[in-house]
């Protein structure tokens, strides 16, 4: 290598670093979260889509390196200021160019968008927050969430977490995408079709807001991409799975067959299962699920994917649920989907916090995390921890949480691998799973289960503690296993 390759080849990756420095800075000096035991990402060659690897070879520099290097950072220095930087690592707010697709208020429904330039791979996230399904519980909604139902008092600027980062060690995989985080402003669970009227007193536009957001962004580099992950957590998981099918045959309709659409399902894989107790149907959270989405779908105008709807014809509603919807299809989807998830454990009426949960509720709760790997083992693509927890992948922690010694960053990089192999005719990668399940039975027998707090007190519990505050009989379990109980405490800590 001649010595201009190689310093140009330091320079490269000076400037990189130079980045990843003026982004914490100017993030007001946050630094990431101490990590388990993850190792520092790497970025090869051989990933296709993303940061080159530049072999050096110092031999001619050798004697007088640090002489070298620090002539070679004061020049990067003087190509890359900060400041430059400074306005590049938010996203920021665009409305639609459409105008009669709006948020529930009638006021502009939007995105915010960070550009990367040069990348081709494009990320849009449809945020989560429940919904409303009748006039009465949508009043209240605006009264008291009145952002997810209106645009007027959203800011100019965003910042990304987790998978939306654009810092390297938070987002090891994602973190050079182009970014764009669609506020939720529909309360339909991204379903709806339907105008303002004076009936409704309400617009429901989610389906439409996302087709909007795809056409504005093919002006802005999408109709370069070579691939376009929709995400979403919660009710934007959901979303996920009823829009992922409609947004590839958007682009396909309008030409762009070369972009390939997946997408990833974030905590919206509900069950459509029977409460633990019932109660009067008044909100989102108090009603069952199924009766829920069978009023909603009405009052939105909720579209549903076509291969779906005619399955279900005349109970469309249970396109909403995620083992019924999945089937139908057709694009790339990775669920990700905690065993435990607490906005299922609300609306099937599991308290978790104040007195130990009784032993019909535990049971019920087990109950879940079975019925929860039954509908999942025919989903060839997914990560689900043993955790009680909901939303992960707009998380800093994200990083952290493991299933069988493998992060969801490095599940999320396995599984765009094997698409790309399988496109190609290669045999997909070994040591690379993307099917990742805990089997242990209980909430957060996993030990690397984001921390659990007790919400009226907000101290942190450990592992033990949070099993004998739902009113596990570890002494019981002990007896039952045939253990001493000191050894059955050993396993529980370690997560065994």
């Amino acid at each position: 290598m001649t010595a201009i390759r190689m310093v140009s080849s330091v320079l490269v990756l000076v400037l990189m670093q130079s980045g990843a420095l003026c982004a914490r800075r100017f993030r007001g000096g946050r630094n990431p979260q101490p990590r388990r035991s993850s190792p520092p990402p790497t970025y090869r060659a051989d990933r296709g889509d993303t940061t080159e690897s530049f072999p050096l070879d110092f031999t001619a520099v050798e004697e007088n390196m640090d002489n070298f290097m620090t002539q070679v950072k004061n020049l990067a220095q003087s190509l890359y200021p900060c400041s430059a930087q400074r306005l590049d690592h938010d996203m920021k707010l665009n409305f639609l160019e459409n105008t009669s697709v709006t948020c529930n208020d009638g006021s502009p429904a939007g995105y915010y968008l960070k550009e990367s330039r040069g990348s081709r791979r494009w990320l849009i996230f449809l945020e989560g927050g429940w919904y409303c399904f009748n006039k009465e519980n949508c009043d209240s909604r605006y009264e008291t969430m009145r952002r997810l139902m209106s645009s007027s008092k959203w800011p100019q600027t965003k910042t990304g977490t987790g998978i939306l980062s654009p810092l390297p060690e938070e987002n090891p995989h994602w973190w050079n995408a182009n970014m764009v985080f669609i506020p939720y402003c529909s309360s339909d669970v991204w379903s709806g079709s339907i105008a303002k009227t004076e009936q409704s007193g309400y617009a429901f536009m989610g389906s439409l807001i996302i087709q909007e957001v795809v056409k504005d962004l093919l002006n802005k580099g999408l109709d370069n991409a070579k691939v376009l992950l929709l995400a979403g957590s919660s009710a934007g998981g959901t979303g996920v799975l009823l829009n992922v099918d409609h947004v590839a045959e958007l682009l396909e309709g309008l030409g762009h067959t070369g972009i390939q659409v997946r997408g990833l399902s974030d905590s919206g894989w509900f069950l459509d299962n029977k409460q633990y107790h019932c109660t009067d149907c008044v909100d989102a959270v108090s009603c069952a699920p199924t009766e829920t989405i069978k009023r909603g779908i009405k009052y939105w105008g909720g579209v549903v994917p076509e291969r779906c709807r005619q399955t279900h014809e005349g109970e469309e509603w249970n396109c909403f649920f995620g083992y019924r919807v999945f089937p139908s299809i057709k694009s790339p989807v990775f669920v990700v989907q905690w065993l435990f998830d607490e906005a299922q454990l609300t609306v099937d009426n599991i308290q978790l916090t104040g007195q130990p949960v009784q032993e019909g509720q535990w049971r019920y709760i087990q109950n879940l995390g079975i019925e929860l790997r039954n509908t999942l083992k025919d989903v060839p693509a997914m990560f689900a921890p043993a955790c009680l927890s909901h939303e992960v992948i707009t998380r800093n922690y994200w990083i952290d949480v493991q299933v069988k010694g493998t992060s969801l960053p490095r599940a999320l990089h396995c599984w765009d691998r094997s698409l790309n192999d399988n496109r190609n005719n290669k045999a997909p990668p070994k040591g690379c799973p993307v099917h990742l399940i805990d089997s242990c039975p209980w909430p957060h027998c996993n030990p690397t289960c984001p921390t659990i707090r007790d919400q009226f007190t907000g101290q942190e519990m450990n592992v033990i503690q949070f099993l004998m505050h739902m009113g596990f009989d570890v002494q019981k379990m002990a007896q039952q296993q045939g253990m001493d109980p000191s050894k059955l405490l050993g396993m529980l800590s370690s997560g065994s």
